[in-house]
């Protein structure tokens, strides 16, 4: 059994999911059979949605013995992480939160203090994992980019993670989650062919014998390209760090993006996320190792 004060739960909040963990916060790993994952209505009202995480973090705590529970939760913006302030709305995805003190309460749920449980941004903590236990471990300035339903971004400065908050930016015609999501990816492929795409997961498994995946995934490698290149010109990191679940399908265009950034002279290293879907959970945890210093700006 881990001794209590080496002990927090990680907690990463996602689109459809939750995940927590106790974290062995002097090995920098999760401890297995705490490890917990559930599906959540994140259309649900507040009380369901509080419920839940409740008996989840319940749930995990029972399994060990800690003696002074310390919490450190992913959250998606827009979020007053200090305060505990919710601001999502309009997104279909935890509109109930908006203007709830959630930190509060948790705590009162918990029957814990509110200074028990931080809040960081989820691209933030991605990346901070990464430098916690993961790939980006040995870099002092990095970047992170999730790759998924939405785009998030993230930059590492002295040890330190903070969200770049780029999904909005504008990038050619729109803004840069208009092409780089699978909400893109879906549009296009329907643009191209007529069909309706259900995932991304969808287009991998086909892309293999189809001709219209395959210029799909080389459209956005052209894209991912662009927004990578532009990233690193403006924050000159060590190291570019890729998350996300289309990651999984990072065969298809991932190979074309580091060729194309060589072409631009940018010799940068891009990997793909050592920690996977952990990584957001074990840089929740990790906070409290740099004292709460994952921002959000």
């Amino acid at each position: 059994m881990e001794a209590s004060g080496d002990i927090v739960l990680g907690m990463d909040i996602g689109g459809s999911h939750i995940t927590l963990a106790l974290v062995n916060m002097n090995l920098q790993t999760i401890i297995e059979h705490t490890y917990y994952r559930s599906y959540l209505n994140t259309r649900a009202k507040l009380e369901p949605i509080i419920d839940t995480w409740v008996n989840a973090i319940n749930s995990v705590f029972a399994k060990e013995n800690v003696d002074y529970k310390r919490i450190g939760m992913a959250m998606p913006g827009p979020f007053n992480y200090e305060e505990g302030v919710s601001f999502i709305k309009d997104n279909k995805k935890y509109d109930a939160l908006y203007g709830h003190n959630i930190k509060q309460i948790l705590a009162e749920r918990l029957n814990i203090a509110t200074s028990q449980i931080r809040m960081f941004n989820d691209a933030a903590c991605f990346l901070q994992g990464e430098v916690f236990a993961g790939i980006a471990k040995n870099y002092t300035k990095a970047i992170g980019i999730t790759l998924g339903t939405g785009l998030g971004t993230a930059i590492l400065s002295d040890g330190v993670a903070r969200d770049a908050n780029l999904w909005n930016s504008d990038f050619k015609e729109a803004k840069a989650e208009d092409y780089i999501s699978s909400r893109w990816f879906a549009k296009r492929y329907f643009e191209l062919s007529g069909i309706n795409l259900l995932d991304v997961r969808s287009l991998n498994e086909i892309a293999a014998e189809s001709p219209v995946a395959r210029a799909v995934f080389k459209e956005f490698s052209e894209n991912l390209t662009l927004f990578i290149k532009q990233f690193i010109e403006a924050e000159q990191p060590e190291v570019v760090v890729l998350g996300g679940n289309i990651t999984k399908a990072a065969a298809w265009y991932l190979p074309a993006v580091t060729r194309a950034l060589k072409r631009y002279g940018i010799d940068i290293p891009v990997h793909i996320s050592d920690l996977k879907e952990n990584a957001a959970l074990l840089g929740a945890a990790g906070c409290w190792q740099n004292n709460g210093k994952i921002l959000a700006v």
